[in-house]
């Protein structure tokens, strides 16, 4: 009935920011072990190069920005719109010194399903590509795939952003 805070043990899912240059990666995943300070993480390591680009050529704002230098679990659905380079993280963190936050194992498999299943390449290629046929397609490719997904809450936020950017026409969906 209420929800327990988080701790910090083996299994638990945690979110991490590492410096990558100008900007910041995003990494989460889960925690292996522990010891004192220093958690194992087996994860994800993203680099949000498309937000990065977008930056650079002067396309992007002060909110763009911010989210690149001060990723959180919350905003950094908005750095994986765009093109985003992944690697597995297999690593330890000092839970005191990388500021490290502990998510809902919910969380974890948002962004988790929004990597593993390319979201950010679709999203990207709808959002790119000029008005026209290969826009219609991707824009019913990401709307096939979103569609199949069988988690209900990757599949509220995949939505959600999808009508915040516009990309769908509206239509009374059942989630």
């Amino acid at each position: 009935m209420f929800d327990k805070e988080p701790t910090l043990k083996e299994g638990a899912h945690i979110f991490c920011s590492k410096p990558n240059g100008k900007f910041n990666d995003i990494i989460f995943g889960t925690v292996t072990g522990i010891d004192g300070n220093k958690i194992g993480v087996n994860g994800l390591r993203i680099n949000p190069v498309g937000l990065k680009n977008k930056i650079e050529q002067g396309k992007a704002g002060q909110r763009s920005l911010e989210i690149l230098q001060n990723p959180t679990p919350e905003n950094c659905i908005f750095s994986l719109i765009y093109r985003v380079e992944q690697e597995n993280y297999s690593d330890v963190l000092d839970f005191e010194s990388d500021r490290v936050v502990i998510i809902s194992p919910q969380l974890y498999k948002i962004l988790d399903g929004w990597i593993r299943d390319s979201f950010p390449e679709m999203f990207n290629k709808v959002l790119s590509l000029p008005s026209g046929s290969e826009k219609e397609q991707a824009k019913r490719t990401l709307q096939s795939r979103m569609e199949t997904l069988s988690d209900k809450h990757l599949k509220k936020n995949i939505y959600s952003v999808c009508r915040s950017l516009r990309i769908l026409s509206p239509v009374n969906k059942n989630w």
